[in-house]
């Protein structure tokens, strides 16, 4: 078989006229020739650190949306099933995945749990990442969250690092604002990238110190701006990533949208195109093609090198896309789950107190991070409730794993008017998270999560909107376009509720994510995630 088109050759920086051949699922020739197809051929996209479970999509329906963007691999984080299933999570996304043409690369969870602070679902130490990094089907040691027990010479954690040098893997970093002689250790340990960087001047000490960067912009983290600059000079060190991408936005964009972005920079093209497609596959090397005579024929036809419109997808030379259509078709697949706790009563969040301030999680726009805040509390018969007019409002993270008393805290930039939303989907340990006007509606929020065991829903007084992610509590078994359409709508409910956030129920996800500063809260308390302890609600 044979595809013709306008040949994009990254590395000798050359556009010409041609065709590739291939058969067997290779490329068997790449030949100069002259025809009149305006199209472009390039190697197909890869998205060098990503969760597949925020897509609440599993692999295979992951894959489906994928290719129509041009994707053809992702280097794969497993961690958030970890932390419900544990290994055997991971074998589900794997054994998923292999159902369907296209290139997952998954990685070995290092933190699981992600910390000693919350009620996760499962435990992987050091002997269960040897046994994973011992299977050909995990590419890397996946990204090192717990940067204080590298820092800190924690023995397990070295012994996870030390594991992955053994095996020849490599290792992925997350250490958002480490700097100084701090990263210099972090680095030392073996630690390879970085997709954690919000400021153009820690990712340019990072890329100096030896590390390798990721751009990411993903339906809540927005790096891109503050890190392309970057990589005119640096392109040989830096990839693009998603870390997270909800199923609405996957159904609109992917990799190829960061690559029109990056060119409307008027960055060069062929620059764009190394930190897109090639850099991953040398970095983890990866079983991908990249274009070459003996590749696996994994490559892209675009419409231009401006908007990446992609025309056609092959994986392996069999034509996962066309013209608008995916032709990945479905797959059955059994559902896991651990989901383990009783409904609540209104009572279980209340705060019975007379203070007259509180910490409060400022949650940020397009960030990961928050900040700490202290503001007056609002008092009503000695519980401290959402004060809604000063956008200060209830937040409380459920244990799902167990019967335990919700955890409480405040927080600002939520904007709902009325109502609540919850999800079940909170990284890391995936407990219920909810934010709400009412002790009332968050309560009926958390409740309708724990009826269906996961899933993401908005309340109000007389409406009940829910998405149920059966599988973990994090994905649904349906397809990505019905999946995507459902999220659309219940983040359309959230914001008549009153919320201004750009992405309301992904930003919930992560205000429970303690690795991330400043201000975050767990099943078991308000966490200060700079100082990595516990920290009162009340302020004296």
């Amino acid at each position: 078989m044979l595809v013709q088109g306008q040949i994009v050759d990254i590395p000798n920086k050359r556009i010409y006229k041609g065709e590739v051949t291939f058969e067997n699922g290779k490329i068997s020739s790449i030949q100069e020739k002259e025809h009149n197809t305006n199209q472009y051929i390039l190697p197909g996209f890869v998205d060098a650190h990503i969760h597949i479970e925020s897509s609440m999509l599993v692999p295979s329906e992951f894959a489906k949306l994928a290719v129509t963007h041009g994707t053809v691999a992702t280097v794969s984080d497993p961690h958030e099933i970890a932390n419900v299933l544990g290994v055997e999570g991971v074998n589900f996304m794997i054994e998923n995945g292999k159902k369907v043409p296209f290139k997952f690369n998954f990685g070995a969870p290092s933190c699981v749990p992600a910390t000693n602070f919350e009620s996760a679902g499962a435990v992987i130490d050091s002997n269960g990442i040897k046994s994973l990094l011992e299977s050909p089907d995990i590419k890397y040691l996946a990204e090192m969250m717990n940067y204080p027990g590298v820092i800190f010479n924690d023995e397990e954690v070295l012994k996870k690092i030390a594991w992955a040098k053994h095996y020849n893997k490599p290792v992925d970093g997350h250490a958002p604002g480490l700097r100084g002689a701090d990263i210099t250790k972090y680095i030392n340990t073996g630690i390879s990238t970085d997709h954690e960087c919000f400021t153009y001047e820690e990712a340019l000490e990072k890329l100096q110190k030896g590390m390798k960067i990721l751009i990411r912009e993903g339906s809540a983290a927005k790096n891109f701006e503050a890190l392309i600059d970057l990589l005119p000079e640096h392109f040989e060190n830096m990839m693009f990533c998603s870390d997270d991408k909800h199923p609405d936005d996957l159904l609109i964009n992917h990799i190829n949208k960061l690559c029109a972005r990056a060119v409307a920079k008027n960055i060069d093209v062929f620059k764009v195109l190394q930190v897109a497609c090639i850099n991953p596959v040398k970095h983890y090397n990866l079983d991908v093609g990249l274009l070459r005579v003996g590749d696996g024929a994994d490559f892209i036809v675009v419409e231009d090198l401006k908007d990446f419109k992609t025309l056609q997808t092959f994986i392996d030379g069999s034509l996962v896309f066309d013209n608008g259509q995916s032709l990945i078709e479905s797959v059955s697949f059994k559902n896991l789950n651990n989901f383990n706790c009783s409904k609540k009563e209104v009572s279980d969040f209340r705060i019975e107190s007379s203070t007259k301030k509180i910490r409060v999680i400022e949650a940020l726009e397009g960030q990961l991070v928050t900040n700490e805040l202290v503001e007056n509390a609002l008092l009503n018969d000695n519980n401290i409730v959402s004060n809604v007019d000063a956008d200060i409002l209830k937040m409380t993270v459920v244990n799902r794993y167990n019967n335990a008393k919700p955890a409480i805290a405040f927080i600002k930039n939520f904007g709902l008017q009325e109502g609540a939303i919850a999800s079940s989907v909170g990284h890391d340990s995936h407990n219920i998270i909810a934010v709400g006007v009412s002790d009332e509606a968050i309560c009926k929020a958390v409740n309708l999560l724990i009826e269906n065991k996961g899933g993401i829903c908005a309340v109000s007084e007389a409406t009940e909107k829910i998405v149920p992610l059966p599988v973990a509590g994090i994905m649904s078994d349906k397809d990505g376009v019905t999946i995507g359409k459902q999220y659309a709508e219940l983040d359309t409910m959230a914001k008549q509720l009153g919320s201004k956030l750009h992405a309301p129920y992904m930003t919930l996800s992560f205000m429970a994510l303690l690795v991330i500063p400043s201000l975050k809260l767990s099943d078991k308390g308000l966490f200060n995630g700079t100082d990595f302890k516990f920290t009162p609600l009340e302020v004296d």
